[in-house]
């Protein structure tokens, strides 16, 4: 069967295909939101990176603040209103995932895309598999990329 676009103009077709399939097949999580609140970037990012809402799911995070008294092995108490808000903006806005597990790092996508030699998170410049802006550098504004 011979196609009635001329050759030119079925190779341009052709190409816009392929360049925009190219970012359909990344991750959903190589790219999430940045966060946006301005009180969970406040009271979460004075001891961490504010980590994306688009990173675990709505369940995860009601999980991590039911267990402000103990974050992580940190006390991180906040006013009952900062609380209900920043529950309300990440759960809102979460991303998929199992919503049983709390720490990012154990979510099964961060797993298969941090299939690394163990040794990488005991280098000084990395010190815990949370600290992803030693490696993605722009992992503040949701950008996760391979670099």
């Amino acid at each position: 069967m011979r196609s009635s676009l001329p050759r030119a103009a079925l190779f341009l077709l052709l190409a816009g295909v392929v360049v925009n399939v190219g970012p359909a097949n990344a991750s959903q999580f190589e790219r999430v939101a940045p966060v946006t609140h301005a009180p969970t970037q406040k009271e979460c990012g004075e001891c961490h990176m504010a980590f994306q809402p688009g990173l675990l799911p709505a369940a995860s995070w009601n999980r991590v603040m039911d267990g402000l008294s103990d974050h992580f092995g940190e006390k991180a108490s906040l006013p009952a209103d900062s609380a209900a808000a920043i529950r309300a903006y990440l759960t809102q806005n979460a991303g998929g995932g199992d919503g049983r597990l709390i720490r990012i790092t154990e979510q099964d996508w961060w797993r298969r895309k941090h299939r690394l030699d163990p040794a990488v998170w005991q280098r000084k410049t990395v010190g815990a598999k949370s600290n992803c802006e030693a490696c993605h550098r722009d992992a503040g504004k949701g950008l996760y990329e391979d670099e």
